[in-house]
């Protein structure tokens, strides 16, 4: 089973310049995830909200649309579909899609970016602590992976400029210590487990400055697995050749 996780930034912009279809074409997952979709169903074209083969599940921003958003697509139907965690301040920017399979959770998640001021910061914190408590009880019923944009590289080696960025949201010590949490908790980073030496491997670059170009990049995007299942975790890879976004798609094979 090969699942994949991307940052679209803008899901319209991505079909529309070919990139998502040709990923999707060659890459044939049985779950794709996608983040900051900027998207509500409506403003779709059919070929995004039912591709042949694929279940499809979005979550949308209530307020603000074109920001924010998820979605799902998924091969396999699932048992149950959930949107959000239940807590109305951090479920209507539309930030989760989780999908019920027979033997595991799969929760697709576009975390909080802690800018624009001290108030952002404290919703991702708090939108943090809130997620690994919900994830914690689903995973009473049955193992929980989680994918997405986290928003925060976790070590130095997760970023190409550390020490330039110690005091930067999504290098703070408060949002690393906040990955610590769910590796104590009894996850697994599964890209850094299958290369814990890898350097340089990043899944986002600012294209303001063209840092794709010069490879100055921020590891992000995650697959957290659980303990047990880490077992069937056979692959973990970023997929760098692939553009379309400031991010690059990710993905685990089980």
């Amino acid at each position: 089973m090969k699942i994949v996780s991307w940052n679209v930034n803008g899901l319209r912009s991505v079909a529309k310049n070919g990139y998502w279809k040709a990923f999707l074409e060659e890459t044939k997952p049985d779950i794709f995830c996608l983040q900051e979709t900027k998207a509500s169903p409506e403003q779709l074209p059919d070929e995004l909200l039912s591709p042949a083969g694929y279940s499809a599940f979005f979550s949308s921003a209530k307020a603000r649309k074109g920001y924010s958003g998820v979605a799902l697509y998924s091969k396999i139907e699932p048992l149950n579909v959930i949107y959000g965690m239940g807590i109305e301040e951090f479920d209507q920017e539309g930030r989760i899609v989780g999908a019920e399979y027979d033997d595991f959770w799969l929760l697709n998640v576009y975390f909080p970016n802690g800018g624009q001021g001290p108030e952002r910061l404290d919703y991702k914190l708090r939108f943090y602590d809130a997620f690994l408590a919900f994830i914690e009880e689903l995973r009473k019923q049955k193992p929980v992976i989680f994918c997405g944009d986290v928003n925060t590289a976790h070590e130095e080696i997760d970023l190409a400029h550390p020490q330039e960025h110690e005091d930067s949201t999504g290098f703070l010590p408060e949002e690393r210590a906040w990955i610590d949490e769910v590796l104590n908790a009894g996850y697994t980073d599964s890209f850094r487990h299958l290369h814990p030496h890898q350097s340089a491997a990043y899944s986002y670059w600012d294209m303001v400055t063209r840092a794709r170009d010069r490879n100055v990049g921020w590891r992000l995007d995650y697959f957290f697995v659980p303990s047990e299942l880490m077992r069937r975790l056979k692959k973990a890879e970023i997929h760098t050749q692939v553009f379309g976004s400031d991010h690059c798609p990710v993905s685990i094979t089980l």
